[in-house]
């Protein structure tokens, strides 16, 4: 499916104000918040910043009090995410201080409201020993991140990368055209081992004409780490949220 979505920057007001709202978040976990699934300021934006600690997943949207500076993205975009990964969605309202200029929650403990109910949200004691199945948006994510980082460690600039399974493509570089190139990313899950090309290539490739001629598939395969490969009618083991997995990916193809 094709989606238009919301490629608006940051402005540097707003920059500064989610620098301060990650670095206060991180300081809520000894040792630093260890599993960040979105900590960069690059569009597009659902949420502004978001994590995984133990079995739960906070999607957070970054909000001035005073209305002066506004982050892109919207609620509606924030909502969508978390309920796509079965996450919570998640307000911070900061504070620009009138001496010294430096951004602040407003309010106590990690500083976040629910954005449906706008009470707190204390994500320490959310956390549950619940084992939780990954969602197609948790999978999908993961399986951008594994072709992202290969696309990294090959010296491409990456453009930009999203992680919701409805829009294709996931992600866009600077190729060997030296122009932008995309990329089509889908997950898979054992015992499947390969996944064929969408139905609507054609249509994706005609939507991306305009900005690029050239494309690629990257099907990523997900298993769990305790699977045994013993048998080849055994069960797929369930990919739960914070578990190991084994993952295989073996490049894009044009």
């Amino acid at each position: 499916m094709m989606h238009s979505i919301d490629m608006h920057e940051m402005t540097q007001d707003f920059f500064e104000c989610w620098q301060s709202a990650g670095r206060y978040l991180d300081k809520q976990v000894q040792g630093g918040i260890q599993s960040w699934l979105r900590a960069h300021p690059n569009p597009p934006f659902l949420e502004h910043l978001s994590f995984r600690l133990g079995n739960q997943l906070f999607f957070i949207r970054v909000e001035d009090v005073d209305e002066k500076v506004q982050g892109p993205g919207s609620l509606r975009g924030l909502l969508a995410v978390a309920e796509g990964n079965r996450g919570h969605a998640c307000l911070l309202p900061m504070k620009k201080q009138f001496f010294g200029g430096a951004w602040v929650p407003d309010r106590g403990g990690w500083g976040l409201v629910d954005a449906k109910t706008k009470k707190p949200v204390d994500p320490a004691i959310l956390v549950t020993d619940e084992k939780i199945e990954m969602t197609p948006w948790e999978l999908q994510d993961m399986a951008v991140q594994v072709v992202k980082e290969y696309l990294d460690k090959q010296g491409y600039q990456i453009m930009s990368w999203q992680g919701n399974p409805d829009v294709d493509p996931a992600i866009w570089f600077v190729g060997d055209s030296k122009g932008p190139e995309w990329v089509v990313v889908r997950a898979i899950r054992f015992p499947v081992n390969h996944a064929p090309r969408p139905n609507n290539w054609h249509d994706i490739a005609n939507q991306c004409f305009g900005l690029s001629q050239v494309g690629h598939f990257a099907p990523v395969t997900l298993v769990s780490a305790d699977q045994p490969f013993q048998s080849q009618d055994e069960q797929p083991i369930p990919l739960w949220r914070g578990h190991a997995m084994h993952v295989r990916f073996t490049g894009l193809e044009c």
